[in-house]
């Protein structure tokens, strides 16, 4: 599995980065053609125009929304444009899966009518337990956020992948982590802040559950412009003696 980071940046694009999306491509031992399968985790503010970089936007076969804030979500009306109006003609439908009501959060931020709204051109889905996407298997876990939002632990090719979209601390986390092969944690706030209860994590909360749940590697994610990613990554390494990293957009990681 290849996990390719198109935007990284936390609650809004950064200058260096979209907000947070993350392509993952695997083959399917069980297609006889081996085509390359493509979701994106994700599908934040600018990410759409960065994808371009690193695929066919086209050849995406889903997207896997983790929660409905715009900077994990909104670039789907731009992807709704494409996929309606492109020059080769409208394209199939793919499914999206997200939180109850994706379809008409999607729908309002495109002022569309709910009634068609965006679902000629995707197969909404809400989160409600373990579903295959091609060679993918992916596992939604309750996180800890001022709406609901879901951690992703997605599997393909003997490897797996864990997710945390955004969160507070939860116990969940460590359910989430468990022996991931990569785990790519957010780490919005700072331990030297006094910080709101169920909204992010700091880099020492993703180092500790890194830790507890054996993780391979820890990738740090969803920094804010406002602040310098080595601090996350300085509250990291005081919890977890793995390899460790910082996150940037257009960084792949063959697994």
């Amino acid at each position: 599995m290849r996990l390719t980071v198109v935007g990284c940046s936390g609650s809004y694009p950064g200058p260096h980065s979209p907000a947070s999306c993350y392509l993952l491509e695997a083959e399917d031992p069980r297609d006889p053609a081996g085509r390359t399968w493509r979701v994106l985790l994700d599908l934040g503010s600018g990410a759409l125009g960065a994808l371009h970089v690193h695929a066919d936007p086209l050849a995406v076969d889903a997207v896997l929304l983790s929660h409905l804030h715009a900077d994990h979500c909104l670039d789907l009306s731009g992807y709704y444009v494409m996929r309606k109006y492109h020059p080769s003609g409208a394209q199939p439908r793919i499914p999206v899966w997200g939180p109850a009501g994706t379809a008409d959060r999607m729908a309002r931020a495109y002022d569309l009518p709910l009634d068609p709204g965006m679902h000629h051109e995707f197969d909404f889905r809400e989160w409600s337990g373990p579903i295959e996407v091609g060679p993918f298997s992916v596992t939604p876990v309750p996180m800890a956020h001022p709406v609901d939002a879901f951690g992703l632990r997605v599997s393909a090719d003997g490897v797996t992948i864990a997710y945390t979209g955004d969160t507070g601390p939860t116990p969940a986390l460590e359910d989430l982590a468990r022996d991931a092969d990569l785990f790519l944690a957010e780490a919005s706030f700072r331990s030297v802040d006094t910080n709101p209860p169920d909204l992010h994590l700091t880099g020492a909360d993703g180092g500790r559950v890194a830790r507890r749940a054996g993780v391979r590697r820890l990738v740090l994610t969803h920094v804010p412009p406002w602040f310098d990613p080595a601090d996350a990554l300085a509250e990291a390494a005081a919890e977890y003696d793995g390899p460790i990293e910082l996150a940037r957009a257009g960084a792949v990681y063959d697994l």
